[in-house]
């Protein structure tokens, strides 16, 4: 008993193995307005921390607190790349705002794109890794007070 269940075991994960090759991210580039139009956005961000990409301009710092990153991933199954990057844009959002209010920071600023350590800076896209089961953002940024 214990053999054919090994036997079956192992006949599992062989044909699961091109299930897990085949499931490589693909980066894709998608708007930041986009996705901050989507799932509420707008109003599940506090109004009291400011995000700012890359290099956009930001009001005079007072004091740079830290910088930190944050990696998530959410599950894409069954959803469009759109959809899932948006959610999980949300939630790496959402990571980045507790991080401010834990620091009491008023602004993540010079925020990027870091999957797996490469850097992507713009002020209009954030990268997204698409693949065939989970869908992931990851952020750089810096947490400052602005000067009142």
């Amino acid at each position: 008993m214990m053999k054919k269940l090994s036997s079956a075991l192992a006949l599992l994960v062989l044909a699961a193995a091109p299930l897990y090759a085949s499931a490589a991210d693909t980066m894709v580039k998608l708007p930041i307005a986009g996705a901050m139009g989507a799932n509420d956005a707008q109003q599940r961000l506090d109004v009291g921390v400011k995000f700012y990409f890359a290099d956009q301009p930001t009001p005079k710092v007072q004091t740079k607190i830290t910088s930190d990153r944050t990696s998530l991933r959410t599950n894409g199954f069954g959803k469009s790349t759109e959809k899932a990057c948006n959610w999980v844009f949300l939630s790496a959002m959402l990571s980045l705002q507790k991080r401010a209010q834990e620091l009491g920071a008023d602004g993540v600023v010079n925020i990027v794109s870091n999957f797996n350590d490469k850097e992507m800076a713009s002020q209009t896209e954030f990268e997204c890794a698409d693949g065939a089961i989970m869908a992931g953002v990851a952020f750089k940024a810096d947490f400052v007070r602005f000067a009142k």
